[in-house]
């Protein structure tokens, strides 16, 4: 498996791979890592659809990409996607996936129009004082130690920051900028997840950086994630052929050493209450989903709160397959679960789905966002974080593109929220989140939007219906880390074996993201079938000069470097050096970045 940029190789159809009519594939989970697997071993691998087997525990494919509708309680999502036009794998394979919707398309093409015709940006990023516009203005107010802080995070190698903490590498002041306050709710980080993950995303997304403060860099679906990404795709999978068994419980994947290669031998699993087996030959490609962030999901709903009594430190049934597979190591290959699911306090948050159709209550929403969320067009372009909250439940909501299921009354609204600390009293219920019920949530939510106290309770009660999810892994892969900890997605030797999605190791991506699932999927079954063709590098925009720049102009809150407050003497070698680049193209890259006028 190698990389590659450039048309060339993305446009081109690979050969059809040695002996893969020989083979046979068992891939474990159906979320995105999986299906793309899938994928990929049909368009590119050309397996025979009927010698590809996905293992679901579950009855529905999708693994962490969910949204459905319970018919005892309500709407659920419990997460949102935000994608960008730099997710190479993604649009690789949604490029050849058929819409559902729109015949004669795909999936890329209805995406792709979709977000040319209703670009997606906010009007407001942060509120206070119960729905007023915070006024973050797209600042970032970075502060100098904060941005040299920034910039030296940029440039460090990572295995400098194995094992360290975000505030490890970063000043006390820079927890009150904007550029945190932007960054922490957007990507969900917290102040103790992992320095060398914060080092990924910089890199990864500096050609966005204008686009932090008010998302206009994102684009969405036009539904929720399951029926946007997921059916398209299952569709396709079962259109050639491919086997989606479900109920089956994988726990375990009995790996063995001969000499310098290792070989998956049988997969253990469970179904209808039987442990059973399957055996493996070398041709048995295996395809292991290792680890999930949404493992051990509480429900609550309306009238009652989340269960959490089930909920215990190292405890799942991805971790428990995880961790067998792990044990069978000889050098920790298999990667260190521990590092993440051993610290529930610092891996969860919690979101709430509201549903209504009150007119007061979607009055006010148009307050906040200044747009009418029932015209079927980008509402609040993003999450809106309540800044006065940031003691309490640091509390984020947005409202995406309506309806965000196909089954929704046109006259209902849907509102995803999410709190980073489920641990604390709320401003308005006096109470942490997690205890909460869905109706005491959506107290707190009409509080911050402006409804008037004495409206609250009822408006919760009678004329919204909120159901809440409380995910104790949700933030596991951002724990502080080595290299090591996660296993690479073809393990050194590994013949007939691969790790894909959030937990397995893959240079340079970032994860919490639907790419990195996905490239993990795409990665996994060219290493193992040796297809010809390049892998999508991930976008390289950290080595290039003119994304760095331009990050430079906007991270200083676009003002030419003069104008910048730096000390004399800094100021007179800025004049100087800037002197020695005139009738150069340094000059004219720092002209076109905004740097110097």
């Amino acid at each position: 498996m190698y990389y590659s940029a450039g048309t060339y190789e993305s446009f081109a159809h690979p050969e059809k791979p040695k002996d893969v009519d020989k083979k046979s594939a068992y891939i474990i989970g159906t979320g995105l890592a999986g299906l793309t697997a899938a994928f990929y071993l049909v368009r590119d691998g050309q397996m025979k659809g009927e010698h590809i087997h996905l293992l679901e525990k579950l009855e529905l494919a999708g693994g962490s990409c969910d949204g459905r509708k319970d018919v005892t309680k309500g709407f659920f999502m419990r997460g949102g996607r935000e994608m960008d036009n730099h997710f190479e794998v993604m649009w690789d394979t949604f490029r050849d996936v058929p819409s559902i919707e729109t015949p004669g398309i795909s999936v890329l093409d209805e995406y792709y129009w979709l977000n040319k015709h209703d670009p997606n940006y906010s009007l407001c990023r942060a509120t206070v004082n119960c729905g007023e516009d915070a006024h973050t203005d797209k600042k970032f107010l970075l502060d100098k130690d904060s941005a040299m802080a920034l910039s030296k995070l940029f440039l460090t190698q990572e295995k400098d920051l194995e094992n360290k903490k975000i505030s490890d590498v970063l000043p006390k002041s820079f927890w009150n900028t904007n550029f945190w306050l932007y960054w922490q709710t957007m990507f969900a980080f917290q102040r103790w997840s992992s320095a060398l993950e914060m080092k990924r995303y910089l890199c990864r997304y500096v050609h966005h950086i204008d686009g932090l403060p008010d998302f206009s860099a994102l684009r969405f679906t036009k539904y929720n994630q399951y029926e946007s990404m997921i059916l398209p795709l299952v569709k396709y999978l079962e259109n050639h052929g491919v086997q989606i068994e479900y109920g089956m419980d994988v726990k375990n994947v009995i790996i063995q050493t001969e000499g310098d290669k290792k070989i998956a031998k049988q997969i253990v699993y469970v179904k209808d209450g039987k442990e059973q087996t399957i055996d493996l030959i070398e041709d048995d490609l295996v395809f292991i989903t290792n680890g999930c962030c949404t493992d051990t999901s509480c429900y609550g709903d309306q009238t009652h709160a989340p269960d959490l009594s089930v909920i215990h430190n190292g405890c799942g049934e991805s971790w428990d397959m995880w961790k067998a597979i792990a044990a069978q190591a000889e050098h920790g290959e298999f990667g260190n679960p521990d590092v993440f699911c051993s610290n529930i306090d610092a891996t969860n948050w919690m979101s709430a789905t509201v549903a209504t159709s009150n007119e007061e209550i979607i009055r006010h929403i148009m307050n906040v966002c200044k747009r009418d969320p029932r015209s079927g067009k980008v509402t609040t372009g993003g999450i809106v974080t309540v800044k006065d909250s940031t003691d309490n439940w640091y509390l984020s909501w947005t409202i995406n593109r309506q309806p965000q299921f196909k089954s929704q009354d046109k006259n209902m609204v849907l509102v995803w929220l999410y709190s980073l600390n489920t641990n604390k009293e709320g401003n308005y219920v006096k109470k942490a989140m997690r205890n909460c019920t869905g109706e005491e949530v959506c107290r707190e939510w009409l509080y911050h939007i402006g409804v008037p106290a004495d409206k609250i309770d009822a408006l919760a009660k009678d004329t919204c219906n909120t159901t809440t999810c409380f995910m104790p892994y949700i933030n596991a892969f951002f724990q502080p880390r080595k290299e090591s900890d996660r296993p690479k997605v073809v393990p050194q030797g590994a013949v007939n074996f691969a790790f894909i999605g959030q937990f397995a190791e893959t240079p340079r991506d970032t994860i919490f993201t639907t790419e990195y699932s996905m490239r993990t999927g795409m990665e996994s079954v060219y290493t193992l079938l040796d297809i010809d063709r390049g892998v999508p590098e991930v976008w390289g925009s950290k080595y290039d000069v003119r994304e760095i720049l331009r990050a430079c102009y906007y991270a200083i809150d676009k003002k030419p470097l003069l104008e910048a407050e730096l000390p004399f003497a800094e100021k007179e070698l800025l004049k100087l050096a800037i002197k020695k680049v005139r009738g150069t193209d340094l000059e004219l890259l720092l002209k076109d970045s905004g740097l110097i006028q």
